[in-house]
């Protein structure tokens, strides 16, 4: 089960997420739904389609059932099958 302490372990394809802070300002404040992701990307669905942002150099907000949580995009560059079941 998915829970704030756990996230980086789990599976993000499907979750919604924002992204709060990124060293490109173009990319403050972009949200939608996780689609696909990559070693260094994730690819969301935005109201303006399909979109790639990269996971570095960003802060992401994932909410999942009645919990939201922030995660650095630095945590996150590993290849999800990589990540699931590792360590964070």
């Amino acid at each position: 089960m998915i829970t704030t302490e756990n996230i980086a372990l789990h599976e993000l394809i499907g979750l919604d997420t924002e992204i709060t802070q990124s060293s490109n300002v173009q990319f403050i404040g972009l949200k939608g739904k996780i689609v696909d992701e990559t070693k260094s990307m994730f690819s969301l669905h935005t109201e303006n389609g399909i979109k790639k942002f990269p996971k570095e150099n960003s802060v992401w907000r994932f909410s999942f059932g009645n919990n939201e949580i922030i995660l650095n995009g630095d945590m996150l560059t590993k290849r999800s099958y990589e990540r699931i079941g590792g360590r964070a």
